[in-house]
Parts: structure tokens; C-alpha cells; sequence
């Protein structure tokens, strides 16, 4: 199995320069399935490099906004060309399925256009100066190099999120996915060159954290660090870029509470659509997901029934390689994934948790786990308070509307939260007391680009999509200009 060239500077695709490759393994089997270069600090520099050029010397951060917002539009319908080539290479190196892969190729097209429509609808904002003498006006530039650090669960979907509003912001960049997903990241890359984007303003190093994200992080060069990914890492990224005082944006996960009141489920389609939905919450992408419902916060009186229905289930849930038909789950990532997820589970029995659905590895290869439901839990338990990132539920209890929130509260993140309600006074009340940068009110997990997209407390610093998201790329810069120039006199002279 021969090396793919997956290093990209200055419109060059290139090995690294010390010559090691990582093989790519297929978590449904764990077999590798494609080779790719492994970068280094050299490789890191040069591609930083070839970005500073691109941006201090070339045509990109001058190209009018409707220009650089055709080329997204380009990538968009190049994206839905590839839909079914691209959603299948996303399924089979992250492990989810393959109708995931495409959903996650159609958001990625969706991302490109509304940055696209975003940045040519914006203009400067004319500030009244109280002088007829004087024009002043607020306008927005690009950051300069920015390093983008993307995480293994959504690869593609994470990647647009940053390169999107990167681009038509006017900024050039160096992107480093995770070194175990990278495959679609390179395919995005070949696509932005196919649309015309000139060479040198998109560059990727394909590598491990420590040295390639590291460099990112700390280079005096890069003017801008957008992470997405675990607590521990993105506080390393926050130190490293603190020397050149750079600006940097984090999403550090979540550990996101599901509030179901009893009054969501008076009757048999209300409470099917509330257990179906708690599912959904949970163990879309076999939880490996940054704003999963990992935390079921159930009304006491509903507990027993909810519970019984839900661990029953998952029970069902059909587990499988991405690709086969009738597979509602896919693997965990890799076999560390799965040996953090199994220690969870054991010590969350340990601490007196109650299993009732899954707690084990199926028969077979690749790095299954069974969908878990653990009951009886309390916030003294790891598992409740920590990021799991696989796929366990856990359960908790309230009685008033102050305990839920209270529960729902105690976390040192905040990064998305749901509530049940049939009463739409409570439900928005709820909504509003929550500590979460996402709420949903009788769903969860959609999204929308036009929304911003971040949290509160330790799941990080700024937004990614909406307007803020795109803020998150450029410098605002305020112009003053005299028209009518006469001296202060301030000084007699």
C-alpha cells in the first residue's frame, strides 16, 4: 500500500520531509486501509510559510468579496458532485454510516454558500461623528494566517466550519485534521484548488498534535488559532499561543444534559417521540459527538417507565460497519476510544451506577460498544462529569423545576443542553436559566449555519458559524478621516 501525498504547501502536494507515513485504519475492522505522509515541525514551518507569503504578497486578501464568495459557491457545487465518493471516504475513516458521511457532506455545502451570501451582503458601518467635517467608518480586514486544528469525529463538517469563513474573510491558512480521520480534509483541499483558489492561501500538514499542532499554536507567523477538540489539548493550544498574543478561538466538547419533564410525555406519541429523541441525543455516531445528550435529567414520576423503554431500545439498536445495510451504528474510532469508553462504564458500576442496557463489546472485529445505559447516577460519578465520548447515557433525577436546573448546571461545561416540556411557558423558562450556548426546546442536535455555534465555561472561547463566526476571521479596523483639516492650537507655540 503505497503513501499518498498529503502534505499541501503552496499548491504542492508533497511527503513529509522526514519521510514517515501513517497507516489509516478502518474501525469497522480495524485493518488499514490508506497510507499518508506523517508531517513534522519542518513541515508545519514550511507550510506557514507559504501561507505568510500568500497573504502579505498575493492576490487573495485583495480579491473584491464577491470574488472570493464565487469560489465558495464553486466548492459548494463541487462538494454535491463528489456527495457520494466524499460521505463514503468520511464513513469509512470515522466510522459512522454512510447516510452520516453524506449528511455530513450536504452541511458541508450548506457551510461554504452562507458564508458565501454572508460576507457579500456585509458592508462598513458608517459612525456619526457629529461633524459634517468628518467621515468615519468601521471596517472589517482579515485576520492573516490562520492555523486550523480539527478534530476525528466530523472531519469534513469541522474543517468547513473553519475554512468557510477563513476564506471569505480574505485570510490564507495552514489546516491540520486529526492524524487518525484525515482523509476527507485532503479531498477538500484537491476540491478548494480545483475551484481556482490560488496557490499558497490553503495549506494542510497531515500529523500528530505534538509537534504539527503544537507549532501551529506557538509560530509568531500565525495570526490565528482555531481549535475544536478535547479540554486538555485546547488548553495547551491557549498556552502556546499566549507568547505572540494571537488570537485564538476553542470548542472543547460538552457534557450535555437532556432535561425531560413528565408533562412531555402525557400520552403514547409524545413519549415515544421523547424516548426516540433521548436515543437520538446519545448515540448518533455512537456518541462520539461534542454536543451528545450524554446526560439524561428525567422528572422522578417518569423515571421508571422512560428508563424501562429507552434501555429496551437500545438493546436494539443495530450496530455495524458503516456501509452495510440496516446499520443504524458504527464503530467507536479507534481502540483507545474504546478502552476509555469501557473504563467509564467500569467505573461508573464501581461507583454504583445500575447498568440497563449494553456495558460491553459485541463478538467480532473493530471497535465496537454496545449502546449503554447507566441508572441511578449522581454528580459524584466520573461519568457525569466528565466527556465520555462514546456510547453511554447516563441518568439522573429531579423533582422541581429548580433541581433540574440546578442539575442540569452543574457542569464545568457548557456547551448545549435540551428540554422536554408540553407547558411552552416552562420550557422556554427553563431555556433561559440553562448555562448552555445551545438550548433545544423539544428536540436536539440540529443546527443551523446562520446560528452560532459555542459554549460556556470550559467548552471553550468564541463562536464558529453565524456572523460571529465569521468575526472570528477578521480585524476591525476603525477609519477616521478630517475633510475639513485646521490646527488644534492646543500648544501656544
Amino acid at each position: 500500500m503505497s503513501a499518498q501525498l498529503t502534505i499541501h504547501v503552496a499548491g504542492e502536494w508533497r511527503k513529509a520531509v522526514s519521510g514517515a507515513t501513517r497507516e489509516i485504519l478502518d474501525p469497522a475492522d480495524a485493518t488499514p486501509f490508506a497510507v499518508v505522509a506523517e508531517g513534522g515541525a519542518e513541515d508545519t514551518d514550511a507550510a506557514i510559510a507559504a501561507a505568510r507569503k500568500a497573504f502579505d504578497e498575493g492576490e487573495w486578501p485583495r480579491t473584491p468579496v464577491a470574488e472570493r464568495a464565487a469560489l465558495l459557491r464553486r466548492v459548494a457545487a463541487l462538494l454535491e458532485r463528489d456527495r457520494e465518493e466524499l460521505g463514503r471516504l468520511e464513513a469509512r475513516d470515522a466510522g459512522k454510516t454512510v447516510e452520516e458521511g453524506r449528511v455530513d457532506v450536504d452541511c458541508v455545502a450548506d457551510a461554504f454558500r452562507y458564508f458565501a451570501d454572508l460576507v457579500v451582503n456585509e458592508n462598513g458601518r458608517v459612525v456619526d461623528a457629529g461633524s459634517p467635517d468628518i467621515h468615519s467608518v468601521v471596517v472589517h480586514e482579515p485576520v492573516g494566517v490562520c492555523g486550523l486544528i480539527t478534530p476525528w469525529n466530523y472531519p469534513l463538517l469541522q474543517a468547513s466550519w473553519k475554512i468557510a469563513p477563513a476564506l471569505a474573510a480574505g485570510n490564507t491558512f495552514v489546516v491540520k485534521p486529526s492524524e487518525i480521520t484525515p482523509l476527507s480534509t485532503v479531498a477538500l483541499i484537491r476540491l478548494l484548488s480545483e475551484a481556482g483558489l490560488p496557490d499558497g492561501v490553503a495549506n494542510l500538514v497531515t500529523g500528530p498534535g505534538d509537534p504539527v499542532g503544537a507549532r501551529l499554536a506557538e509560530h509568531p507567523d500565525v495570526d490565528l488559532v482555531s481549535f475544536t477538540g478535547g479540554l486538555a489539548s485546547g488548553t495547551k493550544v491557549m498556552r502556546a499561543a499566549a507568547d505572540s498574543v494571537k488570537k485564538v478561538a476553542l470548542e472543547l466538547g460538552g457534557k450535555n444534559p437532556n432535561v425531560v419533564f413528565a408533562d412531555a410525555c402525557t400520552d403514547d406519541e409524545s413519549f415515544d417521540t421523547a424516548v426516540d429523541q433521548a436515543l437520538n441525543a446519545a448515540f448518533i455516531h455512537s456518541g462520539q459527538v461534542c454536543s451528545a445528550g450524554s446526560r439524561l435529567i428525567v422528572e422522578e414520576s417518569l423515571r421508571e417507565r422512560f428508563v424501562a423503554e429507552l434501555a429496551r431500545r437500545a438493546e436494539l439498536i443495530r450496530l455495524g460497519r458503516g456501509s452495510d445495510d440496516g446499520v443504524e451504528c458504527g464503530p467507536l474510532v479507534s481502540s483507545q476510544q474504546l478502552a476509555k469508553t469501557e473504563e467509564y462504564v467500569a467505573s461508573a458500576l464501581a461507583e454504583g451506577a445500575v447498568l440497563r442496557a449494553g456495558g460491553k463489546r459485541p463478538d467480532g472485529p473493530g471497535y465496537f460498544y454496545r449502546p449503554t445505559v447507566l441508572d441511578r447516577c449522581d454528580r459524584t460519578m466520573r461519568v457525569v462529569r466528565e466527556e465520555v465520548f462514546g456510547p453511554v447515557l447516563t441518568v439522573e433525577t429531579f423533582r422541581t423545576e429548580d433541581e433540574a436546573v440546578a442539575l442540569a448546571n452543574d457542569t464545568e461545561y457548557g456547551l448545549a443542553g435540551g428540554v422536554w416540556s408540553g407547558d411552552a411557558g416552562r420550557a422556554r423558562r427553563i431555556a433561559a436559566r440553562l448555562r448552555h450556548g445551545t438550548v433545544w426546546i423539544n428536540d436536539f442536535h440540529p443546527y443551523l449555519p446562520q446560528a452560532e455555534w459555542g459554549g460556556f465555561g470550559k467548552s471553550g472561547i468564541g463562536r464558529e458559524l453565524g456572523p460571529a463566526g465569521l468575526a472570528e476571521y477578521r480585524e476591525t479596523k476603525h477609519i477616521y478621516q478630517n475633510l475639513a483639516p485646521r490646527p488644534v492650537r492646543w500648544f501656544a507655540g
